[in-house]
């Protein structure tokens, strides 16, 4: 490759049809080829060998290919295809120097790459220079007639080639005027163009279709240089401006974009030398998709690796950006514009495909960016809802009011949010994010409604709860015939009451008449359930209160004050009425009775248990069916029984059971108390001991100190009693107090005339009461009457009337 001062060339291909890439490549960068666009030309010159085109190209467009030096001989200069950019021409000019025709040196082989080079020469050339010597024209001969039959036999093989401009370039021009050679080369080129064999489409298409033809002459360049250099000089300003309307350049219907210009050249000659018809709008369009698409990849790794764009991406990953959509938008259109500069000259519909798959591309590294911009702008926007809905609840406005409300307000603020993120570039659905974020919101309304509905729901139970169950407890507590129609009418009132309440409170919640009369039902069986829980609470205490309103029925009179049983009190028809009461309290807590439905277990339990025959009857073998023998009660469903017939019947006999002992306590006392009451004897005892002792009477009368020994005996009998606790020892039976009594005798009168004489050796005094054995005697006698009375009675006491019956077991206290 050489250089001149104002031009760079490089030889394109060489001699053996060898395409130089990296020169080409190379010569592009050097004359900035890629930023010409369509705005540049190619002009190529043919001719004979030795001929002169290096020197008029050099001289024509100041390029430096090597000439021909005429000291040395007429031989081969240029080899293959040389390129040159011209110096001083707007636009750029490309100067293509051919090998010349009809060398020595190819010799009969040369017409090969002859035909090759044409070819190539015109389908990359706006304009060709026909380099011939003016003493060749009118020749049959001459060299001139095989070049232009090379030309026009290879132009048919473009199947649609482009208008080209054919420049004869007639050298060393004679005396002969231009305007009497013209029209003979004209007639010569019309002959060689209607001798060439044709495709059948083009058979009657004129010349002028395909070429506009030039002509000029010059002088010699050896003997008239001066002249040769003014001529030069006025025929290089028809090329300034070739390119542009009605310029020398023809038509340019298919001239391929300056960027492309290296791969175009490089494919052409690659089909040439296939030797492969040449279809110029296809390889137009091959080489407008390569070009396409590698500026599509270049512009695509370029926005990858744009910082503007990466600080973006991972802005975006930790939290919304302001005028996400405006930046990111702008990065791209920057993006899409630099491609569209550089790809404005290739096919349009190729290009306008590339863009489209550019675009797809660069939208597809975008969206995950996009997304996440989404997910922060829903995110955010439903935490901004939910703090919005919760004060607004806070502050006293109606559920639904303010439901709709901040619904409304924040469904637009997330429009707005994301019409601010929206990429100008994709027509991306946001319907979606949308209809997720109005499902997020109706799903966070639905929770705080169901929350907020639990919460009514559970103050208005817990309040049911507080007041059913205290007063449900006493009136089972104090079980009588109104018992459960006060029940039915306090959880009438309190239900009303509270569905009342419940009802103004669900009013804002703006529910369907369906699901609120639901819910006014649920917690009218909650009510319900509150009842009937309490009473199976209740009723597993049963027992427990039978024997309380027993022992409170027995035990205390009607002014609820203990009994004391003196032996007036009528005991049988005391614990008749006592436990009527308690079998009461039991027919009332057997069945829940919130319906209003009369029902036969009192009568039920009292036939079976209190108008029943006796115990002893029982135990025999009976025939009577016994109406307590079931696990269900007539009119009563399983699911409204608390106590079975069974249980029933268990329950009491273990209750019968249990208050017997009570009943047996008081029959002992009331005996107990009648003997310590009859003192006397009996009147013909007094009339006996009246008859029978009136001597010994008389005999105390006239003697008195026989008192004085008799008082003295009573009191050492009285010490005794009370040193031997008698009474206690012959609790557990006569024998063993017997046994007791004989091993305890003998050392307590011991101890006693030990007391007596050591009291006896002490002045007594009045001061010490405890020293006079007698005295203390007395004492301890006092003490002991008042505080110990026999408990133990046995008494068969049977009531045919009331079915009761009192045992008598022993009771040791």
């Amino acid at each position: 490759m050489a250089k001149g001062e104002e031009c760079c060339s490089t030889q394109l291909i060489d001699g053996d049809g060898t395409f130089n890439v990296s020169g080409i490549e190379h010569f592009i960068k050097e004359v900035k080829l890629s930023d010409c666009g369509l705005s540049y030309a190619v002009v190529s010159i043919m001719g004979p060998q030795s001929s002169g085109k290096s020197t008029l190209l050099n001289h024509l467009f100041g390029t430096n290919f090597r000439e021909m030096d005429a000291f040395k001989g007429r031989s081969q200069t240029t080899k293959g295809i040389w390129m040159a950019r011209c110096a001083g021409i707007e636009p750029c000019t490309l100067i293509m120097d051919l090998e010349g025709t009809d060398g020595r040196e190819r010799g009969e082989d040369d017409t090969a790459f002859e035909k090759q080079s044409a070819l190539f020469a015109l389908a990359v050339s706006d304009i060709v220079l026909i380099n011939m010597w003016c003493h060749d024209i009118g020749r049959e001969q001459a060299a001139n007639k095989p070049l232009l039959k090379t030309v026009f036999q290879v132009m048919m093989r473009l199947f649609s080639p482009r208008k080209t401009t054919l420049m004869f370039v007639i050298r060393d021009k004679t005396r002969t005027p231009l305007e009497n050679l013209e029209p003979v080369l004209r007639e010569d080129i019309q002959k060689i163009w209607d001798s060439v064999p044709k495709p059948q489409a083009h058979m009657e298409t004129p010349l002028s279709e395909f070429f506009n033809v030039e002509v000029v002459a010059l002088s010699s360049f050896e003997e008239k240089e001066e002249l040769f250099k003014e001529q030069v000089a006025s025929l290089r300003q028809r090329f300034y401006h070739s390119v542009a309307p009605g310029g020398l350049a023809g038509d340019r219907r298919g001239v391929v974009p300056a960027s492309g210009f290296s791969f175009s050249a490089h494919e052409i000659w690659k089909v040439i030398k296939e030797n492969k018809d040449l279809d110029l709008p296809a390889h137009k369009v091959m080489v407008a998709t390569v070009r396409c698409e590698e500026i599509a990849n270049e512009k695509y790794s370029s926005f990858a690796a744009n910082e503007e764009w990466c600080e973006l991406e991972a802005a975006v990953q930790s939290g919304p950006i302001s005028s996400f959509g405006k930046k990111l938008s702008s990065i791209l259109e920057t993006c899409l514009s630099g491609y569209d500069g550089e790809v404005l000259y290739f096919d349009e519909g190729v290009r306008s495909a590339k863009r489209k798959q550019l675009e797809d591309k660069l939208l597809q590294l975008v969206q995950p960016a996009f997304q996440s911009m989404l997910g922060h702008i829903r995110s955010g926007t439903l935490d901004k809802f939910k703090d919005a809905f919760d004060k607004a609840l806070s502050g006293g406005e109606g559920f639904s009011s303010a439901a709709h409300h901040c619904s409304k307000f924040y469904m637009n603020l997330f429009d707005e949010a994301c019409a601010d993120a929206v990429i100008e570039q994709a027509n991306w659905d946001m319907s979606k994010a949308r209809d997720k974020f109005q499902r997020d919101i109706d799903a966070h309304i639905a929770s705080v409604r169901a929350a907020k509905l639990g919460e009514l729901t559970a103050i208005f139970e817990a309040k049911l709860n507080e007041s059913l169950s205290g007063p449900v407890e006493a009136l089972l507590d104090g079980a009588n015939n109104e018992t459960w129609p006060a029940i039915r009418k306090l959880l009438r009132c309190e239900t009303e009451s509270a569905i009342s309440g419940f009802s103004d409170a669900l009013y804002g919640f703006d529910m369907d008449e369906e699901t609120k009369e639901k819910m006014l039902a649920s917690l009218e069986n909650y009510a319900k359930g509150v009842v009937e829980a309490k009473a199976r609470e209740e009723s597993g205490r049963v027992l427990m209160r039978m024997k309380d309103r027993f022992t409170s029925l027995f035990s205390h009179d009607s002014d609820s004050m203990p009994r004391v049983w003196t032996g007036k009190e009528d005991i049988r028809g005391i614990t008749k009425l006592a436990r009527s009461a308690s079998l009461k309290l039991l027919s009332v807590m057997a069945a829940i009775r919130l319906d209003d439905e009369t029902d036969n277990i009192e009568s039920t339990l009292t036939l079976a248990l209190v108008d029943s025959p006796s115990n002893a009857a029982t135990n025999r073998s009976i025939t009577n069916h016994d109406p307590l023998a079931s696990s269900t009660w007539e009119q009563v469903p399983s699911s409204k029984t608390l106590i079975t017939p069974v249980q029933c019947k268990s329950l009491w006999r273990q209750f019968k059971s249990e208050t017997e002992y009570s009943v047996t306590q008081a029959i002992s006392a009331q005996e107990a108390n009648k003997r310590n009451n009859n003192w006397l004897p009996p009147p013909w005892a007094i009339a006996a001991m009246m008859v029978l002792g009136f001597n010994e009477f008389m005999t105390l009368l006239r003697n008195p100190l026989y008192l004085g020994f008799i008082f003295i005996g009573y009191l050492l009998i009285k010490a005794l009693w009370v040193q031997l606790d008698i009474s206690g020892e012959f609790r557990n039976g006569a024998l063993p107090g017997l046994i007791s009594l004989s091993t305890k005798f003998l050392p307590t009168v011991m101890n006693l005339l030990k007391k007596l004489a050591e009291e006896g050796q002490i002045p007594a005094t009045n001061n010490n009461p405890q020293r006079n054995p007698v005295r203390a005697s007395m004492n301890h006698q006092n003490g002991v009457s008042t505080s110990e009375i026999s408990s133990t009675a046995s008494s068969g006491v049977t009531s045919s009337g009331n079915g009761t019956e009192y045992s008598s077991p022993r009771k040791e206290e």
